[in-house]
Protein backbone atom coordinates (compact mmCIF):
# COMPACT_ATOMS: atom_id res chain seq x y z
CA UNK A 1 0.00 0.00 0.00
CA UNK A 2 0.91 3.91 -0.62
CA UNK A 3 0.89 5.68 1.57
CA UNK A 4 1.54 9.16 -0.06
CA UNK A 5 -2.06 8.61 -1.33
CA UNK A 6 -3.49 8.61 2.02
CA UNK A 7 -1.58 12.09 3.16
CA UNK A 8 -2.77 13.79 -0.22
CA UNK A 9 -5.95 13.04 0.22
CA UNK A 10 -5.25 14.60 4.21
CA UNK A 11 -3.49 17.55 2.65
CA UNK A 12 -6.52 18.24 0.08
CA UNK A 13 -8.98 18.03 2.82
CA UNK A 14 -7.08 20.07 5.49
CA UNK A 15 -6.37 22.35 2.22
CA UNK A 16 -10.36 22.59 1.36
CA UNK A 17 -11.31 23.37 4.84
CA UNK A 18 -8.85 26.60 5.04
CA UNK A 19 -9.98 28.06 1.37
CA UNK A 20 -13.87 27.60 2.49
CA UNK A 21 -12.85 29.00 6.21
CA UNK A 22 -11.14 32.11 4.35
CA UNK A 23 -14.52 33.16 2.82
CA UNK A 24 -15.86 33.29 6.18
CA UNK A 25 -16.66 35.93 8.26
CA UNK A 26 -17.07 36.34 11.64
CA UNK A 27 -14.54 34.55 14.59
CA UNK A 28 -15.49 30.76 12.76
CA UNK A 29 -12.60 30.92 9.97
CA UNK A 30 -10.31 31.31 12.97
CA UNK A 31 -10.78 28.02 14.52
CA UNK A 32 -11.23 26.75 11.58
CA UNK A 33 -8.01 26.88 9.90
CA UNK A 34 -6.25 26.85 13.61
CA UNK A 35 -7.68 23.44 13.19
CA UNK A 36 -6.12 22.40 9.91
CA UNK A 37 -3.09 23.53 11.50
CA UNK A 38 -3.06 21.31 14.09
CA UNK A 39 -4.32 18.39 12.79
CA UNK A 40 -1.69 18.71 9.46
CA UNK A 41 0.95 18.26 12.58
CA UNK A 42 -0.33 15.18 13.70
CA UNK A 43 -1.59 13.85 10.42
CA UNK A 44 0.47 14.92 7.64
CA UNK A 45 4.32 16.41 9.43
CA UNK A 46 4.24 13.39 11.41
CA UNK A 47 3.80 10.81 9.12
CA UNK A 48 5.98 12.58 6.72
CA UNK A 49 8.77 12.62 8.99
CA UNK A 50 8.20 8.60 9.78
CA UNK A 51 8.06 8.14 5.83
CA UNK A 52 11.27 9.91 5.37
CA UNK A 53 13.81 8.83 8.25
CA UNK A 54 12.28 5.64 10.07
CA UNK A 55 12.88 6.33 12.78
CA UNK A 56 14.01 3.16 15.32
CA UNK A 57 11.56 3.21 18.44
CA UNK A 58 13.90 3.83 21.65
CA UNK A 59 12.96 5.12 24.83
CA UNK A 60 12.30 8.65 25.58
CA UNK A 61 10.93 9.31 22.01
CA UNK A 62 7.69 9.43 21.25
CA UNK A 63 7.88 10.09 17.30
CA UNK A 64 8.14 6.59 16.24
CA UNK A 65 5.35 4.31 16.98
CA UNK A 66 6.65 0.64 17.97
CA UNK A 67 3.56 -0.81 16.54
CA UNK A 68 3.95 1.20 12.88
CA UNK A 69 7.44 0.39 12.75
CA UNK A 70 6.87 -3.24 13.20
CA UNK A 71 4.22 -3.78 10.60
CA UNK A 72 6.07 -1.30 8.52
CA UNK A 73 5.85 2.08 8.55
CA UNK A 74 4.36 1.92 5.09
CA UNK A 75 1.44 -0.13 4.98
CA UNK A 76 0.74 0.77 9.02
CA UNK A 77 0.69 4.70 8.07
CA UNK A 78 -1.60 4.19 4.93
CA UNK A 79 -3.70 1.96 7.22
CA UNK A 80 -4.28 4.06 10.50
CA UNK A 81 -4.71 7.09 7.71
CA UNK A 82 -7.73 6.00 6.47
CA UNK A 83 -10.41 6.62 8.58
CA UNK A 84 -8.81 9.87 9.10
CA UNK A 85 -8.88 11.06 5.62
CA UNK A 86 -12.59 9.79 5.44
CA UNK A 87 -13.35 12.18 8.52
CA UNK A 88 -11.27 15.23 7.38
CA UNK A 89 -13.41 15.04 4.11
CA UNK A 90 -16.59 14.41 5.95
CA UNK A 91 -15.76 17.83 7.93
CA UNK A 92 -14.34 19.82 4.73
CA UNK A 93 -17.96 19.30 3.61
CA UNK A 94 -19.92 20.40 6.35
CA UNK A 95 -17.35 23.71 5.89
CA UNK A 96 -17.85 24.11 2.14
CA UNK A 97 -21.40 23.86 2.94
CA UNK A 98 -21.80 25.91 5.71
CA UNK A 99 -19.47 28.53 3.66
CA UNK A 100 -21.96 28.97 0.57
CA UNK A 101 -24.53 29.38 2.79
CA UNK A 102 -23.57 31.95 5.56
CA UNK A 103 -22.47 34.40 2.63
CA UNK A 104 -25.97 34.93 1.74
CA UNK A 105 -26.68 35.68 5.54
CA UNK A 106 -26.03 39.26 6.92
CA UNK A 107 -22.42 39.85 8.33
CA UNK A 108 -21.97 39.56 11.69
CA UNK A 109 -21.89 43.09 14.13
CA UNK A 110 -19.29 43.74 17.00
CA UNK A 111 -19.72 41.21 20.25
CA UNK A 112 -23.00 42.27 22.14
CA UNK A 113 -21.18 42.74 25.23
CA UNK A 114 -17.91 44.65 24.10
CA UNK A 115 -20.11 48.03 24.47
CA UNK A 116 -21.17 46.97 28.42
CA UNK A 117 -19.04 49.34 31.10
CA UNK A 118 -18.50 46.16 33.57
CA UNK A 119 -17.29 43.67 31.13
CA UNK A 120 -14.42 44.31 31.19
CA UNK A 121 -13.99 44.76 35.12
CA UNK A 122 -15.86 41.74 35.53
CA UNK A 123 -13.11 39.38 33.16
CA UNK A 124 -10.34 41.53 35.18
CA UNK A 125 -11.66 40.63 38.50
CA UNK A 126 -11.84 36.62 37.29
CA UNK A 127 -8.63 37.01 36.55
CA UNK A 128 -7.73 38.01 39.87
CA UNK A 129 -9.58 35.29 41.29
CA UNK A 130 -8.11 33.05 38.79
CA UNK A 131 -4.73 33.80 39.49
CA UNK A 132 -5.14 33.60 43.41
CA UNK A 133 -6.17 29.79 42.44
CA UNK A 134 -2.81 29.29 40.42
CA UNK A 135 -0.44 30.76 43.22
CA UNK A 136 -2.20 28.57 45.95
CA UNK A 137 -1.60 25.11 43.29
CA UNK A 138 2.00 26.24 42.82
CA UNK A 139 2.66 26.92 46.74
CA UNK A 140 0.73 23.68 47.72
CA UNK A 141 2.63 22.12 44.79
CA UNK A 142 -1.13 20.64 43.57
CA UNK A 143 -0.79 21.51 40.20
CA UNK A 144 -2.32 19.17 37.24
CA UNK A 145 0.13 18.66 35.08
CA UNK A 146 -0.98 16.79 31.23
CA UNK A 147 -2.43 14.00 30.83
CA UNK A 148 -2.56 13.54 34.33
CA UNK A 149 -5.71 11.56 35.65
CA UNK A 150 -6.75 12.96 38.90
CA UNK A 151 -6.02 16.48 40.13
CA UNK A 152 -4.34 16.68 43.82
CA UNK A 153 -6.82 19.46 44.83
CA UNK A 154 -9.90 19.65 42.21
CA UNK A 155 -11.05 22.75 44.18
CA UNK A 156 -7.98 24.84 43.16
CA UNK A 157 -7.77 23.69 39.57
CA UNK A 158 -11.32 24.75 38.66
CA UNK A 159 -10.22 28.22 40.49
CA UNK A 160 -7.20 28.22 38.34
CA UNK A 161 -9.58 27.98 34.93
CA UNK A 162 -10.70 31.53 35.97
CA UNK A 163 -7.52 32.79 34.92
CA UNK A 164 -7.59 31.23 31.25
CA UNK A 165 -11.00 31.92 30.55
CA UNK A 166 -10.68 35.53 32.03
CA UNK A 167 -6.87 36.23 30.39
CA UNK A 168 -8.75 35.24 26.82
CA UNK A 169 -11.28 37.33 27.11
CA UNK A 170 -9.42 40.24 27.98
CA UNK A 171 -7.13 39.71 24.89
CA UNK A 172 -10.19 39.94 22.81
CA UNK A 173 -11.99 42.45 24.12
CA UNK A 174 -9.78 44.90 26.49
CA UNK A 175 -9.92 48.27 24.79
CA UNK A 176 -8.03 50.82 26.23
CA UNK A 177 -7.60 54.55 24.64
CA UNK A 178 -3.53 54.48 24.04
CA UNK A 179 -2.14 51.96 21.55
CA UNK A 180 0.60 51.69 23.87
CA UNK A 181 -1.44 50.43 26.95
CA UNK A 182 -2.94 47.89 24.67
CA UNK A 183 0.16 46.22 23.81
CA UNK A 184 1.62 46.46 27.07
CA UNK A 185 -1.74 44.38 28.42
CA UNK A 186 -2.14 41.83 26.03
CA UNK A 187 1.63 41.48 26.02
CA UNK A 188 1.69 40.52 29.53
CA UNK A 189 -1.04 38.22 29.43
CA UNK A 190 0.72 36.19 26.50
CA UNK A 191 3.34 35.95 28.84
CA UNK A 192 0.94 34.96 31.74
CA UNK A 193 -0.40 32.22 29.71
CA UNK A 194 3.18 31.17 27.96
CA UNK A 195 4.39 30.69 31.79
CA UNK A 196 1.24 28.68 32.85
CA UNK A 197 2.04 26.47 29.50
CA UNK A 198 5.48 25.76 31.31
CA UNK A 199 3.76 24.88 34.51
CA UNK A 200 1.34 22.32 33.24
CA UNK A 201 3.45 21.10 30.89
CA UNK A 202 0.62 21.78 28.68
CA UNK A 203 0.77 23.52 25.01
CA UNK A 204 -3.33 24.34 25.67
CA UNK A 205 -2.59 27.57 27.46
CA UNK A 206 -0.58 29.21 24.94
CA UNK A 207 -2.35 27.95 21.55
CA UNK A 208 -5.66 29.74 23.26
CA UNK A 209 -4.12 33.10 23.79
CA UNK A 210 -2.68 32.95 20.47
CA UNK A 211 -6.52 31.81 18.97
CA UNK A 212 -7.48 34.78 21.49
CA UNK A 213 -5.13 37.09 19.38
CA UNK A 214 -6.68 36.02 16.19
CA UNK A 215 -10.32 36.30 17.41
CA UNK A 216 -9.36 39.75 18.41
CA UNK A 217 -8.43 40.59 14.91
CA UNK A 218 -10.94 38.67 13.48
CA UNK A 219 -13.57 41.26 15.29
CA UNK A 220 -11.74 44.17 14.41
CA UNK A 221 -10.81 43.56 11.53
CA UNK A 222 -7.76 41.25 9.74
CA UNK A 223 -4.29 42.67 7.53
CA UNK A 224 -1.69 41.30 6.88
CA UNK A 225 0.48 41.93 9.33
CA UNK A 226 -1.98 41.01 12.49
CA UNK A 227 -1.99 37.53 10.45
CA UNK A 228 1.85 37.35 10.59
CA UNK A 229 1.96 38.12 14.20
CA UNK A 230 -0.73 35.67 15.14
CA UNK A 231 1.20 33.34 13.28
CA UNK A 232 4.20 34.15 14.69
CA UNK A 233 2.77 34.24 18.76
CA UNK A 234 1.58 30.48 17.65
CA UNK A 235 4.93 29.18 16.76
CA UNK A 236 7.30 30.97 19.14
CA UNK A 237 5.10 30.46 22.09
CA UNK A 238 4.78 26.73 21.46
CA UNK A 239 9.10 26.97 20.38
CA UNK A 240 9.31 28.80 24.08
CA UNK A 241 7.25 26.46 25.63
CA UNK A 242 10.16 23.49 24.81
CA UNK A 243 12.49 25.67 25.39
CA UNK A 244 10.98 26.74 29.13
CA UNK A 245 10.77 23.27 29.40
CA UNK A 246 14.30 22.62 28.91
CA UNK A 247 15.51 24.71 31.44
CA UNK A 248 13.57 22.55 34.27
CA UNK A 249 16.20 19.37 32.96
CA UNK A 250 18.84 17.98 34.22
CA UNK A 251 22.30 17.77 32.37
CA UNK A 252 21.90 14.33 31.98
CA UNK A 253 18.56 14.72 30.90
CA UNK A 254 19.35 17.51 28.60
CA UNK A 255 22.13 15.41 27.35
CA UNK A 256 20.01 12.00 26.69
CA UNK A 257 17.71 14.28 25.06
CA UNK A 258 20.06 15.60 22.31
CA UNK A 259 21.31 12.16 22.05
CA UNK A 260 17.64 10.80 20.90
CA UNK A 261 17.54 13.76 18.56
CA UNK A 262 20.86 13.38 16.87
CA UNK A 263 19.07 10.26 15.30
CA UNK A 264 17.17 12.36 13.04
CA UNK A 265 18.53 14.68 9.87
CA UNK A 266 19.27 18.44 11.42
CA UNK A 267 16.78 20.07 9.31
CA UNK A 268 14.52 18.45 11.21
CA UNK A 269 15.69 18.36 15.06
CA UNK A 270 14.49 21.99 15.51
CA UNK A 271 11.07 20.74 15.45
CA UNK A 272 10.81 17.67 16.94
CA UNK A 273 9.70 19.09 20.52
CA UNK A 274 6.74 20.29 18.32
CA UNK A 275 6.15 17.03 16.68
CA UNK A 276 6.19 15.50 19.88
CA UNK A 277 3.41 17.56 21.52
CA UNK A 278 0.95 16.64 18.57
CA UNK A 279 0.35 12.99 19.15
CA UNK A 280 -3.30 12.50 17.59
CA UNK A 281 -1.31 9.89 14.69
CA UNK A 282 -0.92 7.34 17.87
CA UNK A 283 -4.53 7.80 18.86
CA UNK A 284 -5.34 6.49 15.20
CA UNK A 285 -3.12 3.95 15.85
CA UNK A 286 -4.90 2.79 18.82
CA UNK A 287 -8.41 3.25 17.23
CA UNK A 288 -7.33 0.58 13.68
CA UNK A 289 -5.74 -1.66 15.94
CA UNK A 290 -8.90 -1.79 18.63
CA UNK A 291 -11.28 -1.42 15.64
CA UNK A 292 -14.76 -0.93 15.72
CA UNK A 293 -17.07 -1.76 18.44
CA UNK A 294 -16.20 -3.65 21.39
CA UNK A 295 -15.70 -0.54 23.36
CA UNK A 296 -18.91 1.18 24.05
CA UNK A 297 -22.52 0.95 22.34
CA UNK A 298 -24.16 3.89 21.71
CA UNK A 299 -26.72 4.07 24.76
CA UNK A 300 -23.51 3.66 26.77
CA UNK A 301 -21.99 6.73 25.19
CA UNK A 302 -24.74 8.87 25.57
CA UNK A 303 -25.15 8.21 28.86
CA UNK A 304 -21.86 8.96 29.53
CA UNK A 305 -22.05 12.17 27.93
CA UNK A 306 -24.84 13.84 29.24
CA UNK A 307 -23.50 12.84 32.93
CA UNK A 308 -20.66 14.61 32.18
CA UNK A 309 -22.74 17.96 32.27
CA UNK A 310 -23.41 17.13 35.75
CA UNK A 311 -21.29 17.77 38.72
CA UNK A 312 -19.77 14.79 40.44
CA UNK A 313 -21.24 16.07 43.67
CA UNK A 314 -24.46 15.54 42.90
CA UNK A 315 -24.24 12.44 40.72
CA UNK A 316 -22.79 10.41 43.79
CA UNK A 317 -20.41 8.67 41.81
CA UNK A 318 -17.33 8.99 40.02
CA UNK A 319 -17.70 10.29 36.37
CA UNK A 320 -16.73 8.26 33.39
CA UNK A 321 -13.15 9.73 32.04
CA UNK A 322 -12.84 8.99 28.04
CA UNK A 323 -9.18 10.07 28.32
CA UNK A 324 -8.49 7.63 30.89
CA UNK A 325 -10.74 4.96 29.67
CA UNK A 326 -9.32 5.48 26.16
CA UNK A 327 -5.61 4.88 27.42
CA UNK A 328 -6.41 1.87 29.58
CA UNK A 329 -8.82 -0.34 27.14
CA UNK A 330 -8.33 0.87 23.53
CA UNK A 331 -4.67 1.91 23.50
CA UNK A 332 -4.54 -1.15 25.97
CA UNK A 333 -5.28 -3.44 23.33
CA UNK A 334 -2.28 -2.73 21.09
CA UNK A 335 0.22 -1.43 24.10
CA UNK A 336 0.64 -2.76 27.78
CA UNK A 337 -0.93 -0.46 29.79
CA UNK A 338 -1.23 -2.00 33.22
CA UNK A 339 1.26 -0.31 35.00
CA UNK A 340 0.46 2.97 33.68
CA UNK A 341 -2.31 5.75 34.77
CA UNK A 342 -2.37 8.09 32.21
CA UNK A 343 -5.22 10.55 30.32
CA UNK A 344 -4.90 10.61 26.83
CA UNK A 345 -6.36 13.18 23.70
CA UNK A 346 -8.61 10.50 21.56
CA UNK A 347 -9.53 12.61 18.32
CA UNK A 348 -12.76 12.91 17.32
CA UNK A 349 -12.55 11.10 14.27
CA UNK A 350 -10.14 8.41 16.20
CA UNK A 351 -13.35 8.50 18.66
CA UNK A 352 -15.62 7.83 16.17
CA UNK A 353 -13.93 5.09 14.32
CA UNK A 354 -13.88 3.01 17.87
CA UNK A 355 -17.40 3.67 18.43
CA UNK A 356 -19.32 3.14 15.34
CA UNK A 357 -16.99 2.71 12.19
CA UNK A 358 -17.23 5.25 9.51
CA UNK A 359 -20.86 6.22 10.68
CA UNK A 360 -19.05 6.74 13.48
CA UNK A 361 -16.31 9.00 12.14
CA UNK A 362 -18.87 11.02 10.12
CA UNK A 363 -21.02 11.82 13.31
CA UNK A 364 -18.59 12.82 15.46
CA UNK A 365 -17.06 14.88 12.38
CA UNK A 366 -20.44 17.03 12.31
CA UNK A 367 -20.46 16.61 16.26
CA UNK A 368 -17.74 19.11 16.08
CA UNK A 369 -18.30 21.42 13.43
CA UNK A 370 -21.78 22.24 15.56
CA UNK A 371 -19.62 22.46 18.49
CA UNK A 372 -17.75 24.97 16.63
CA UNK A 373 -20.39 26.72 14.92
CA UNK A 374 -21.89 27.03 19.24
CA UNK A 375 -18.71 28.61 20.07
CA UNK A 376 -18.67 31.05 17.31
CA UNK A 377 -22.30 32.29 18.50
CA UNK A 378 -21.61 32.28 22.11
CA UNK A 379 -18.59 34.98 21.79
CA UNK A 380 -21.51 37.31 20.44
CA UNK A 381 -23.84 36.33 23.12
CA UNK A 382 -25.67 39.22 25.58
CA UNK A 383 -25.28 37.17 28.38
CA UNK A 384 -22.41 36.54 30.18
CA UNK A 385 -22.49 32.82 30.92
CA UNK A 386 -22.63 31.87 27.89
CA UNK A 387 -19.67 34.36 26.63
CA UNK A 388 -17.65 32.72 29.71
CA UNK A 389 -18.73 29.36 27.57
CA UNK A 390 -17.42 30.47 24.39
CA UNK A 391 -14.32 31.86 26.20
CA UNK A 392 -13.33 28.45 27.92
CA UNK A 393 -14.09 26.42 24.54
CA UNK A 394 -11.22 29.13 23.30
CA UNK A 395 -8.72 27.80 25.58
CA UNK A 396 -9.47 24.11 25.14
CA UNK A 397 -8.60 21.52 23.50
CA UNK A 398 -12.49 20.28 22.88
CA UNK A 399 -12.28 21.12 19.08
CA UNK A 400 -9.21 19.84 18.28
CA UNK A 401 -8.06 16.58 19.93
CA UNK A 402 -11.15 15.43 21.87
CA UNK A 403 -14.25 13.55 20.80
CA UNK A 404 -17.73 13.68 21.61
CA UNK A 405 -17.04 11.86 25.30
CA UNK A 406 -14.35 14.27 25.90
CA UNK A 407 -15.88 17.81 24.72
CA UNK A 408 -19.08 17.07 26.94
CA UNK A 409 -16.43 16.50 29.92
CA UNK A 410 -15.11 19.79 29.23
CA UNK A 411 -18.32 21.29 28.87
CA UNK A 412 -19.13 20.32 32.38
CA UNK A 413 -16.45 22.16 33.87
CA UNK A 414 -17.09 25.06 32.36
CA UNK A 415 -20.63 25.04 32.88
CA UNK A 416 -18.99 25.46 36.62
CA UNK A 417 -17.06 27.74 35.42
CA UNK A 418 -19.89 30.08 33.99
CA UNK A 419 -22.15 30.08 36.84
CA UNK A 420 -18.79 31.12 39.02
CA UNK A 421 -18.32 33.88 36.19
CA UNK A 422 -21.76 34.84 36.43
CA UNK A 423 -21.67 35.50 40.17
CA UNK A 424 -18.26 37.08 39.96
CA UNK A 425 -20.12 39.66 37.27
CA UNK A 426 -23.12 39.95 39.71
CA UNK A 427 -20.84 41.11 42.63
CA UNK A 428 -18.70 43.26 40.15
CA UNK A 429 -21.76 45.25 38.79
CA UNK A 430 -23.24 46.01 42.13
CA UNK A 431 -20.22 47.06 43.77
CA UNK A 432 -19.64 49.48 40.66
CA UNK A 433 -23.44 50.64 41.00
CA UNK A 434 -22.66 51.79 44.40
CA UNK A 435 -19.33 53.43 43.86
CA UNK A 436 -20.44 55.26 41.07
CA UNK A 437 -20.47 58.73 41.28
CA UNK A 438 -24.53 60.18 41.23
CA UNK A 439 -25.59 62.55 39.33
CA UNK A 440 -26.69 66.03 41.31
CA UNK A 441 -30.69 66.12 40.86
CA UNK A 442 -32.17 68.55 38.76
CA UNK A 443 -34.48 71.43 40.02
CA UNK A 444 -36.81 73.28 37.84
CA UNK A 445 -35.67 76.86 38.36
CA UNK A 446 -38.90 79.16 39.79
CA UNK A 447 -38.62 82.13 38.46
CA UNK A 448 -38.65 85.19 40.97
CA UNK A 449 -42.29 87.15 41.98
CA UNK A 450 -43.88 83.81 39.60
CA UNK A 451 -47.05 82.86 41.51
CA UNK A 452 -47.92 79.30 42.27
CA UNK A 453 -51.25 77.93 41.40
CA UNK A 454 -52.87 74.62 43.50
CA UNK A 455 -53.65 72.36 40.46
CA UNK A 456 -57.11 71.38 40.68
CA UNK A 457 -57.58 67.98 42.08
CA UNK A 458 -61.09 65.38 40.52
CA UNK A 459 -61.76 64.72 43.46
CA UNK A 460 -62.36 68.75 44.64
Amino acid sequence: MNPINEVLLIALALATIVVAATTMPGVARVFLIAQAAFWSLSYLARPLVLLWVRPEPRYGDNVPDPRLAEFGYDRGIALVLEHVAFGLWVYAGFVVAYALWVRRRPRAELPALSGDPDFVATLAAMYGVGLFGRAASIATGTVGGAGEVDSANPILSFVAILATISALGLIIFVRPSRPATTVLIIGGLLLGELAWTAVVESKTPIIGAALAVAIRFAILGWTRTKAVSVAAIAVLGIGGFGWLQSLKQTEYAKAEAALTDSSYPPLIQPFLSILRRFDLLEAATDAYYHGPGFWLTPAEALRNAVTSLVPSQLLGTAKFQSGTAWAQEVRGASVDMTKVSVSLAEGNLNEGYVLGGYPGVAVCAGFTFLLLLAWGKALYSRYYPVVVLGLAMTGSSALFERGILGSMENLGKFLQAAVLGWLISLLVREYRRRTRPQPPPVTEPVLAGAATEKKASPWD
